[in-house]
């Protein structure tokens, strides 16, 4: 059965300055990782009274609103990110950040925005048989939020059977949507290596064992691993981001740091990367009389869209906007995304919403002159809708 999605984003629209307005508080006063204290309050009273029941504090400062209806054992999951980064923000705009060296510069002010959009519709006038978890994220910025969702029992609290977010996306046009069938955004982890060796006298080098040679040696080897221990067709990345060693010119130090950046986009080649990260730290230091500690963290899975969830998400987004609004991405992208957590999980869909091109929508994000795209909010909300209604009513074309 077909349905007319138009009078939904209609609906959206006459309402939409209510959320663009929530969207700018929240924009002038960011809060970072884990501090979404204020965000949460709002997101939470606004849930309490559109007649979710609404529980905080998962996660930290993550809430989910739950709305029930019917009898259908079916349920599923929208989640928004909330925290900001810590850029001092140029943008001029007057609802720009009032809290010095922090900003939404990704968005998530406008994703919170978009999905309280779609809740309030979905509370109001949408017709379902199911249930519906809203998921509001904190600490997506590499903090590891949707991981303590998960740890502290979010899908055994709020049990989901599938679960979808959005990301907004400078240089797609706004009411325009993007996916892909399979990995979409790459594993994202950190490694730290401390090489300790024995500090002395730069004229006097025999003397001491000098991990700035060590850590110089490591930094080659390490450019070995994709192109020698990841297979061609593979994507991979290394990169050694900041070395940090000593404070005079004439003196060796005891020890020196490297920070890693690494990334796959399958947890195979990502174990591999792990493994070999270690032993090249460990064997490259040992062979100059220095020791080395790798310090390796996850920060997030490769995500991969699971292929039911995205056919219901490009049924969604195609009666809302329009075959011809979706562009299917050819590849994979080696960004990342703390989303990944739940997918990995949970069957499920991530989708790029339009936030416009040239200087309206276009900046990137993590950038100081960045904004999210209010003409978007009610794109994205409209998605939301649709995919909740024809998942809990089994609407198909």
């Amino acid at each position: 059965m077909t349905q007319d999605y138009a009078p939904l984003l209609a609906a959206l629209r006459e309402s939409e300055h209510r959320f663009i307005s929530i969207r700018h508080d929240i924009h002038a006063h960011p809060e970072l990782g884990f501090g979404e204290t204020r965000t949460a309050q709002i997101v939470a009273e606004q849930l309490a009274q559109w007649g979710y029941d609404v529980t905080t504090g998962i996660g930290g400062t993550g809430v989910v609103g739950q709305l029930k209806r019917g009898g259908s054992s079916r349920a599923i999951g929208l989640r928004a990110d909330m925290d900001a980064l810590p850029i001092q923000e140029a943008t001029g705009l007057p609802y720009a950040s009032t809290v010095a060296q922090t900003m939404h510069a990704c968005g998530h002010d406008g994703h919170t925005a978009t999905l309280l959009a779609a809740a309030h519709h979905l509370a109001t006038q949408a017709q379902f048989d199911g249930t519906l978890n809203v998921i509001f994220q904190p600490a997506e910025e590499g903090l590891g939020g949707a991981a303590r969702m998960i740890a502290e029992g979010l899908f055994e609290r709020f049990p989901c059977d599938r679960v979808y977010a959005l990301h907004n996306a400078p240089g797609l046009p706004v009411g325009h949507f993007a996916v892909r069938h399979g990995c979409m955004l790459a594993s994202s982890d950190t490694a730290t290596i401390t090489i300790t060796g024995r500090g002395g006298h730069g004229a006097m080098p025999h003397l001491a064992c000098d991990p700035v040679v060590a850590a110089a040696s490591i930094v080659m080897a390490l450019q070995t691993i994709v192109s020698r221990n990841i297979e061609a067709t593979r994507a991979a990345v290394v990169t050694v981001g900041s070395i940090h060693a000593g404070t005079a010119g004439n003196v060796i130090p005891a020890s020196a740091t490297l920070q890693l950046s690494v990334r796959a986009l399958d947890s195979e080649t990502r174990n591999t990367l792990e493994a070999r990260i270690r032993s090249i730290a460990e064997l490259q230091a040992q062979s100059y009389g220095a020791t080395a500690a790798v310090d390796y963290r996850a920060i997030s899975r490769p995500l991969v869209n699971e292929r039911e969830s995205t056919e219901l998400a490009i049924e969604a987004i195609e009666a809302v906007a329009g075959k011809a609004a979706l562009s299917m991405m050819p590849e994979a992208v080696m960004g990342s995304e703390d989303f990944s957590w739940m997918t990995e999980k949970l069957p499920g869909c991530y989708v790029l919403l339009g936030n416009g091109v040239g200087q309206v929508g276009g900046c990137a994000v993590h950038n100081p002159a960045y904004d999210f795209n209010d003409a978007a909010l009610a794109w994205g909300a409209a998605w939301f809708v649709a995919l909740t209604e024809r998942y809990l009513n089994l609407k198909r074309d």
